[in-house]
């Protein structure tokens, strides 16, 4: 393989790029390209063979394929020219979303995402209309392929995303399957944040000799980044978090959590006490996440509660903060978090409120990632107070627009407070701020100073990767006691992306054709029928569900793997399934109140029938 190491290009301009993307690029408000950008850009222009980019998301990989794969684009030929494969049906449409920005001034380029979970008719309308790049999810574009609605032997460009990703959701057999349809004269592009066993399979069968460049991801992650943690017991980290917010008067910041339900809950929480925060998770729709992220880019919001996934795609360079709520099982998304902050050569802080079951974690990545961890206390809630209203009394003193009272209205509020002397008028003016704040009654210090394996907390006891999944489905049984206010909140909620990262299936690879896909994907599932529950669905093929999708969408609903999924059956309307026992607990709770396009799917075990009455009558 060749290696790039060095560059000394500084500017777009230097890329080689078209003029029609030099001028939308500024209007974007990309202005130097990023590491990976610089050294990928020219070599992909120059579509002499196939590539390798390994860097960590948050490092531009979108721009560093996209602009090179946009320029190598024929408008005039209607055929489907690139194909751009994503784990998510989240990551896929964020993707498109930048590919039709890159191209404003390309007259009638086509960009198309598709996806499971949606009708896949319209998907194959605009196909046959004529698309030039297509952004997909592995299980939709199979059944996509199956029913040659897209012909890969036509494809220019077939560029892997996030290919590290979507092994972990143990679609490896899927990628194989779809690159075996390619007629072998494209040119392939993987980009991935590690070089695991499976991608240099991938590398193996798939691509040759690829040119290959590799971005320092620890430098580019933890450069200006201070990394901290504050010990803290399970049950405090709300607080903890309300006295952090409240101590760090010009926090901008993202608190992940992980679970698109710990996120709502949380964003609510602090909502209802009058903090400026709101939550990005799968279960917005686009408008909806659209919305929240320009209320964050104006500062109307100091903070946003987010899920891994759902963070993908938030490019924003005055973070100051990123809050690790829930430590992350993985190591990369733990960089990929981090890397959240200390953009554009700004310095960052990345702090986890860690429990002590949490704390080997913590020397795990000082370990592995060569970064140290600076121990901080939590504030008291008196520091916060002081600290808190010191903040409001300077803003008094630089408060504007009071020349834009009418005079009549001025008069009347003198005439009012006449009577007051200023300490008198400052003390009422302190009460009033002072209570908007939850500051009495919670002194106590939420430090956890205690020493030793605290077998107390939940993270000790629950097997790693789930400790935060069970108190989820409480959740949902709560959540479903209270009846129909969730779905009130948000009528219009889309289908969610997968929040979480499911550790790799280790299976044996075998051969894959495009003429074996036809068969029962389910087969090669580890999950038999002796030893599964079986479950129904109110999707079909009139919804243009294929067995692709299916698993697809059961992968990012209920954060299970692949080898979970036992055997399949598509009908009419509906369509059954099995998923092994140790994991079927989790598959009702996960679809509770979720609607696509308008019409909310529902789930429950076949058989006894006993969960569909029930759910019934609730709506």
């Amino acid at each position: 393989m060749l290696s790039f190491k060095d560059s000394i290009l500084t500017t777009f301009a230097d890329l080689g790029l078209s003029d029609s993307i030099l001028q939308v690029l500024p209007e974007l408000g990309i202005n130097t390209p990023s590491e990976i950008q610089e050294k990928a850009i020219p070599i992909l222009l120059k579509r002499e063979g196939d590539f390798i980019g390994l860097a960590q998301t948050g490092t531009g990989k979108t721009a560093a394929f996209g602009l090179p794969l946009l320029a190598s684009i024929d408008i005039n030929d209607r055929a489907t020219q690139a194909l751009v494969l994503a784990p998510t049906r989240e990551l896929g449409q964020q993707i498109a979303e930048q590919l039709k920005a890159f191209a404003k001034y390309e007259k009638g380029l086509k960009v198309l995402p598709v996806y499971g979970g949606a009708n896949i008719v319209p998907q194959i309308n605009d196909l046959k209309r004529g698309v030039h790049v297509v952004i997909a999810t592995p299980g939709r574009l199979l059944d996509l392929l199956k029913r040659k609605a897209v012909k890969l032997d036509q494809i220019k460009t077939f560029v892997l995303d996030e290919a590290d990703e979507m092994l972990n959701m143990g679609f490896k057999e899927d990628i194989d399957s779809i690159l075996s349809f390619a007629s072998g004269e494209q040119v392939t592009w993987l980009f991935s944040a590690t070089m695991s066993k499976d991608i240099r399979h991938i590398v193996k069968n798939f691509m040759t000799d690829p040119a290959e460049v590799s971005i320092d991801t620890l430098q580019v992650v933890n450069k200006n980044i201070a990394h901290q943690v504050a010990r803290v017991k399970s049950s405090d980290k709300a607080e903890a978090l309300k006295r952090f917010m409240d101590s760090e008067p010009n926090l901008r910041g993202i608190v992940f959590c992980r679970t698109k339900l710990d996120t709502q809950r949380l964003a609510e929480d602090l909502q209802r006490r009058g903090y400026a925060v709101d939550a990005i998770h799968g279960d917005l729709s686009q408008h909806q996440r659209d919305k929240v992220m320009g209320m964050f880019k104006d500062h109307r919001l100091e903070v946003l509660i987010a899920t891994d996934v759902a963070a993908r795609g938030i490019d924003v360079n005055d973070v100051t903060h990123v809050i690790h709520y829930a430590m992350p099982d993985d190591i990369e998304y733990y960089t990929h978090r981090s890397g959240r902050t200390a953009r554009a050569g700004k310095k960052g802080v990345s702090i986890s409120f860690a429990n002590k079951g949490e704390l080997k974690r913590i020397q795990f990545l000082e370990r592995k990632l060569g970064i140290s961890f600076e121990q901080v206390e939590l504030p008291s809630v008196e520091t916060v107070a002081l600290t808190r209203m010191s903040a409001w009394a300077t803003g008094m003193l630089t408060a504007e627009g009071i020349d834009k009272v009418k005079p009549d209205v001025k008069a009347k509020v003198h005439e009012v407070l006449a009577d007051l002397s200023k300490e008198e008028l400052v003390d009422i003016l302190l009460a009033k701020e002072y209570s908007k704040f939850d500051f009495e009654g919670k002194s106590r210090d939420i430090n956890d100073r205690s020493k030793g394996s605290d077998r107390g907390e939940r993270g000790d006891r629950e097997p790693r990767g789930r400790r935060r999944d069970d108190r989820g489905d409480r959740g949902d049984r709560r959540d479903r006691d209270r009846g129909d206010r969730g779905d009130r909140r948000r009528p219009d909620r889309d289908r969610p992306a997968r929040s979480e990262r499911s550790e790799r299936p280790e299976r044996a690879a075998r051969p894959s054709r495009a003429r074996e896909y036809d068969a029962e994907r389910a087969s090669d599932s580890n999950a038999s029928s002796g030893d599964s529950d079986r479950f129904f669905i109110n999707l079909g093929k009139k919804d243009g569900l294929g067995k692709g999708d299916l698993i697809e969408f059961l992968i990012e609903e209920t954060k299970i793997k692949k080898s979970d999924i036992g055997n399949i059956q598509i009908e009419g309307s509906s369509a059954k399934f099995e998923v092994s026992k140790a994991q079927s607990k989790k598959v009702v709770p996960s679809f509770e109140g979720l609607v696509i396009e308008g019409r909310p799917i529902k789930v429950g075990r076949d058989g006894d029938g006993s969960d569909a009455p029930k759910r019934k009558a609730r709506d």
